[in-house]
């Protein structure tokens, strides 16, 4: 029997009651899904990913005031009294070891928080994507949902070409065998037509992912306002061996094997 991989190409397309039995894989690379990974990299004691600004302050509340730091954007803006934006260099090291960091932001953490019906819930990168492919090769489940967090309902390519990283690795490194490549994919996968669809626009492309998110609408924006390093840092696939889960409202990092 094939194991199935699903992509969702937009958060609004979570069904709770599809992702029973499912590990689900999130991905907002520009830039929620980025950013948190380097909190929790950076050494942060807590990561915890909220939907709204009542989440937070809820969630300041329950933690040491002193340790707190909020951070993340509404609507691509920064957020009034917040310590930090949205950018992964706003959390280096000196700045998060030992806190505890909230993030908000439009759909990223909402896809984050909004996949908790699934058995496991991690969260991907262009940075991490061939580390969580390795760590579903280890897990062997049954179903994948691949879910993008996408912009205010619509399909953003930035988290297709995220969603093609992650299946083209896991796929990469299965046994051989299974169904025809043409329909799912060696180790017994059998993909849903927007998760064939993510993976032939990575590879039919050779992975060249900054070339092809250098004409994204994102992808535009930080050229034109010269973010060229946080586009170089975002788009720097395999960077990280780093792998999160969800557990109880905060990001755990999971141990290689």
């Amino acid at each position: 029997m094939s194991r199935r991989l699903r992509a969702l190409v937009t958060r609004e397309a979570i069904r709770p009651e599809r992702l029973a039995d499912s590990v689900a894989v999130v991905v907002d690379v520009f830039l929620a899904t980025t950013t948190l990974l380097t909190i929790l990299e950076n050494g942060a004691r807590r990561v915890v990913p909220v939907r709204t600004l009542a989440e937070a302050d809820a969630a300041r509340t329950r933690l040491d005031p002193g340790r707190v730091l909020r951070g993340g954007e509404l609507m691509a803006e920064p957020v009034e009294g917040f310590d930090c934006g949205p950018f992964p260099e706003e959390y280096p090291p000196e700045r998060v070891r030992g806190r505890d960091v909230i993030y908000l932001s439009t759909n990223g953490t909402a896809a984050v928080l909004g996949s908790t019906a699934a058995s496991r819930t991690l969260v991907a990168s262009l940075r991490n994507a061939p580390a969580v492919a390795e760590h579903l090769r280890a897990l062997r489940p049954e179903s994948v949902h691949v879910v993008c967090a996408g912009s205010l309902g619509r399909l953003a390519l930035d988290d297709l070409v995220g969603a093609g990283c992650v299946v083209s690795a896991l796929l990469s490194g299965a046994d051989a065998g299974g169904p025809d490549p043409e329909v799912g994919g060696p180790g017994g996968w059998l993909l849903d037509d927007a998760a064939w669809v993510a993976r032939e626009l990575v590879e039919r492309r050779g992975g060249r992912v900054r070339a092809i998110l250098r004409h994204s609408k994102a992808g535009r924006w930080f050229h034109e306002n010269d973010r060229l390093d946080a586009f170089d840092f975002v788009t720097d696939v395999g960077a990280s061996e780093l792998v999160a889960e969800l557990r109880d409202g905060e990001l755990v990092r999971m141990e290689k094997g």
